[in-house]
């Protein structure tokens, strides 16, 4: 989930949204409910537009969710037209007064002024920090590959399957490198093929490591695996933070052992 995410503040209460394009790498909200059908009336979104879904801390297409897409995009209907008496919103501005400037109003929207300070949406800084996850998580499985797949880079090159086959490490670390690019692009419906990566290298791999005598790079792996899984679930920096240290010097670590 690379990128930043722009912020304006929803008219209305109730749910809030984070939305963007497949292959955008910056998020917009939060929306207000109102808000995003405005967007789909005017095509700025698409069933194929992706919203952040806080239950499941995954980005879904707005298509996905029944509920949603009825809203959005309703069953066309017949219109009729009713006369309505005009009424002004606006309030005629008191002596004294002062206008509010643009600047102003994006100020208190983001918890820049002393009325807003200390009320900064949450939701900002946990998709900001979802979004660190997902990079750290890229360059974690980018490592793994080196780990996995440079021992064998000759057989690797041969693209022959029946050497493939004889070297499982190098199958592994091909689908490292792919999941790390994959990541890198922002691709989160991977997570769960992430963590079961995390899972099943740990599992399998430390099997291998601990049968040949090799604790070093067990504890490497154990450090991997677990910084590479945790950086699928945390949405703070501090968590975050030592999942990704310890997920990148434990892969490191063993780049370094299997380079050796």
């Amino acid at each position: 989930m690379p990128g930043t995410m722009s912020s304006d503040a929803p008219s209305s209460s109730g749910p809030e949204f984070y939305v963007r394009g497949a292959n955008d790498t910056e998020a917009r909200g939060p929306f207000g409910l109102e808000q995003l059908v405005s967007l789909a009336e005017s095509g700025q979104v698409t069933a194929d537009t992706y919203y952040y879904h806080t239950a499941s801390e995954q980005w879904l297409t707005l298509e996905s969710s029944e509920e949603l897409k009825a809203k959005l995009w309703p069953e066309k209907k017949k219109l009729s037209f009713k006369q309505k008496e005009f009424q002004p919103i606006n309030q005629e501005q008191k002596e004294g007064d002062k206008p509010i400037t643009v600047q102003e109003f994006l100020d208190a929207a983001e918890g820049r002024t002393d009325e807003t300070k200390g009320k900064k949406d949450v939701h900002i800084s946990m998709m900001s920090a979802a979004i660190w996850g997902t990079r750290s998580a890229a360059i974690i499985c980018l490592i793994s590959a080196v780990a996995m797949a440079l021992p064998s880079i000759d057989v690797i090159m041969s693209m022959d399957p029946a050497k493939l086959l004889e070297k499982p490490f190098a199958i592994l670390g091909v689908a490292d490198a792919v999941l790390g690019v994959l990541l890198l692009l922002g691709v989160i419906s991977l997570y769960p093929l992430v963590r079961f990566r995390a899972v099943f290298g740990l599992g399998f791999l430390g099997l291998l490591f601990y049968s040949t005598g090799q604790p070093t790079a067990v504890m490497a792996l154990a450090a991997g695996s677990a910084g590479l899984y945790f950086s699928t679930i945390f949405l703070s920096y501090i968590p975050l933070g030592v999942a990704t240290l310890a997920g990148l010097g434990g892969m490191a670590a063993l780049a370094t052992l299997s380079i050796g």
